[in-house]
């Protein structure tokens, strides 16, 4: 199939990009477009303007401090996957952005991107709610900062204004003494995961985000559970759901083999890091 019609603009500044979105409500903002295209190609998304980004000077950066790393709206999953610094300061985003697709996808395709589609089958949603991130975005009133923790509303569903373009996404720094972890389950690689799980240990905390189970990315903490106990304890926050791809009773039995394994990763990253900085 092919796209329905629809306009093209591609403007030269950030200010401009606002100002188009917010004058056609029926617009939408193409970045890499690997999600976008393909429900333009099925018709299941008829936008009456695209409104290119790629023109936009200042948004494919990805800048790294010992408080976080900050992704631009333009940087490629490649890029991200690439930078050292990046992987030192918060190693989970690399962790799941290595089970993103393939190569040729992570080469175009943008981090924020994945993000404002909110599938609950990626990854890095459930890693920015895990890393306690969020994303910054510019509209007709101003720039403002909207935490992960209420970013994701439903399926497909952010609380971005229509209004609004995401410029940037922060995810916090791992602290010192934790470790991370992150696997997932596919029918093959590449493909969107059956179950996926991040984890992150720190000290006594133990917390693990989910994907590809519920309709939003969900974080369980599981602070003080025995190891035994860790799929059921998580499973008690959780409501697999059926589809084409797996049922809910495989998907609560991927949970119960995946927190466990995710969690034990993470101790031993743990103990790595804290290893090599005693080293």
């Amino acid at each position: 199939m092919k796209p329905a019609p629809f306009g093209y603009l591609r403007p030269g500044t950030l200010a401009e990009a606002v100002a188009a979105l917010a004058g056609d409500p029926g617009a939408k903002v193409l970045a890499g477009g690997q999600s976008l295209v393909p429900l333009l190609n099925m018709r299941l998304a008829a936008p009456t303007t695209l409104i290119d980004l790629n023109a936009l000077p200042g948004l494919d950066d990805v800048t790294v401090d010992e408080a976080g790393v900050r992704v631009g709206a333009l940087a490629r999953h490649a890029a991200v996957l690439a930078s050292v610094e990046a992987r030192r300061v918060q190693p989970l985003v690399a962790m799941a952005l290595s089970n993103v697709a393939h190569p040729t996808i992570r080469n175009r395709g943008t981090t924020v991107g994945s993000l404002v589609h909110a599938d609950a089958a990626a990854e890095m949603p459930v890693v920015l709610v895990l890393t306690g991130g969020s994303l910054e975005v510019e509209g007709p009133a101003g720039r403002r900062t909207v935490a992960a923790s209420e970013l994701f509303v439903g399926p497909l569903e952010t609380s971005l204004h229509h209004d609004e373009i995401a410029v940037s996404a922060h995810f916090p720094a791992l602290a010192p003494g934790a470790g991370a972890a992150f696997e997932e389950i596919a029918r093959r690689h590449g493909d969107y995961a059956l179950v996926g799980a991040g984890a992150i240990v720190d000290g006594d905390s133990v917390r693990v985000g989910f994907l590809s189970v519920s309709d939003l990315p969900t974080v369980v903490d599981l602070s003080g559970v025995a190891e035994a106990d860790l799929g059921e304890a998580a499973l008690a926050e959780l409501e697999p759901g059926d589809d084409i791809h797996a049922s809910a009773d495989y998907r609560a039995q991927l949970v119960r083999v995946l927190t466990p394994r995710v969690v034990a990763a993470a101790r031993e990253h743990a103990a790595h890091r804290l290893g090599r900085t005693r080293g």
